[in-house]
């Protein structure tokens, strides 16, 4: 794509960043046919090479977000399956993420949506805010239809349909301390905390520190980090995002400086895809950059990390279906595709891959918030596909999809750390049915007693 940026705006780093980014697109328009939002809306602009065009003219023009750029960026899923399309390389997750930068500078959104947005900021990223707001959700769950019903509020009304009716109650191991590993010491890892999923789904970082150190392996929770950025970042609240990146960059360096860490371990692959790239946004940082790199070279998913491990043979042979949902900040954002699948079939899982599993649940962060209506589609796509599997449990790797894809089924989904720990000798996960009895072990039984 050809540009006309000026020596002056090219002066500015991000705007230098994102010309190299346009230049390489080649309009071939593959990423159309992966493009959830395309693929369900049928708009050009709401394609990735559509707001490819949107954000070149925002961006060499030099102007301020209008209304219909701000409509069809805010459209945008960031599921980055058009990444894994793009036949010529074009990180589309860095130009979009600088496409939102400028609008949050450039463009004063309705007050509804300034409000909505605010909320998410402030609510979120901290756990025991967001747990306080869950328990008042409770009380407003009822209102949900109404407020659906009345256009500026209808992103209320699905923050209160999105709310779990049951919260469970905090663990220990989202508390500073180091776990020491069992037996041999086969490695010392972080790991992140987070700040939805200590809320929404604790047992998460439970099963995979209890795992972890069944293994062999220290597990440090850190004293000082927090919310990994993601979810500010991706509004374009780009001061937040970086500071939260700071603060955790600070906290693991600490770590790295007292005992060293083999890995930093995330449980939540939309915190992954953020941290991977705090190298990049603390680029310009004299005082973050090389430490940034550090610590995004030292990410990890559990699934990812795990696999680095000589794992010893599983304590029960579950024989259950899975169904694998892949959660697009793994797949497209993080490029991890193999290692979950490999490990659960390891342990005795028959795992299936529904129909289009590249397409997007609809989740993305604050989406299903932000974009009920499409969000609502997309859910029930997912659901579709993963239901024709005929599946035991689903198995997915991102608190989000857990939550989006739980509030469309009445199947047990479950994070796949929680199906592993219960396999190498811990709990069985609530929900999730018994082990069913081996058909290997019958056929060897009925052998014997012929035999």
């Amino acid at each position: 794509m050809q540009t006309s940026f000026t020596q002056e705006q090219l002066a500015d780093p991000h705007t230098a960043h994102s010309e190299k980014i346009l230049r390489s697109c080649v309009h071939c328009g593959f990423c159309t046919a992966t493009c959830p939002t395309y693929v369900t809306l049928g708009n050009e602009l709401d394609s990735p090479r559509g707001r490819i065009y949107l954000i070149k003219d925002m961006l060499e023009n030099d102007r301020p977000a209008d209304e219909k750029t701000v409509l069809h960026i805010d459209r945008c899923l960031s599921c980055l399956a058009c990444m894994t399309t793009c036949p010529s390389g074009v990180n589309y997750m860095h130009l979009v993420d600088h496409a939102r930068a400028h609008i949050e500078k450039t463009y004063r959104r309705p007050f509804f949506d300034r409000l909505t947005r605010g909320v998410l900021a402030f609510v979120l990223p901290h756990p025991g805010r967001f747990r306080a707001a869950l328990q008042a959700a409770r009380l407003g769950r009822p209102f949900a239809p109404l407020l659906k019903a009345v256009g500026p509020l209808r992103r209320f009304g699905a923050m209160l349909e999105l709310a779990p009716r049951t919260i469970a109650r905090p663990t220990i191991y989202a508390v500073p301390a180091a776990y020491p590993g069992r037996g041999e010491r086969r490695g010392r890892v972080a790991i992140l905390t987070g700040c939805a999923q200590p809320v929404l789904r604790p047992e998460t970082n439970a099963a995979t520190i209890r795992l972890l150190t069944r293994l062999g392996v220290e597990v440090v929770v850190p004293e000082g980090e927090g919310c990994c950025g993601a979810l500010v970042h991706h509004m374009g609240r780009e001061d937040d995002a970086l500071a939260a990146a700071r603060r955790n960059v600070d906290a693991w360096t600490t770590q790295i400086e007292r005992g060293g860490l083999d890995a930093i371990v995330i449980t939540a692959s939309g915190c992954g895809t953020t941290i991977k790239d705090y190298g990049h946004m603390l680029r310009l940082d004299p005082d973050y950059a090389d430490k940034a790199a550090r610590v995004s070279a030292l990410a990890m998913d559990v699934t990812e990390y795990l696999a680095t491990l000589n794992l010893p043979e599983p304590a029960i042979e579950p024989n259950l279906t899975v169904a694998y949902h892949s959660a697009c900040s793994m797949q497209h954002g993080q490029k991890i595709t193999r290692a979950p699948k490999d490990l659960l079939s390891k342990v005795g899982f028959a795992v299936k891959d529904p129909p289009e599993g590249h397409l997007c649940c609809g989740s993305a962060g604050t989406y299903n918030i932000m974009q009920p209506e499409i969000a609502a589609e997309l859910k029930a796509r997912k659901v579709r596909n993963i239901e024709a599997t005929r599946p035991d449990l689903i198995a997915t790797g991102n608190i989000g999809c857990i939550t989006q894809i739980g509030s469309g089924t009445d199947i047990p989904i479950v994070h796949t750390v929680e199906l592993l720990e219960w396999a190498y000798g811990g709990d069985r996960p609530d929900g999730v049915p018994e082990a069913k009895p081996s058909t290997r072990t019958s056929l060897d039984a009925l052998v014997e007693a012929a035999g």
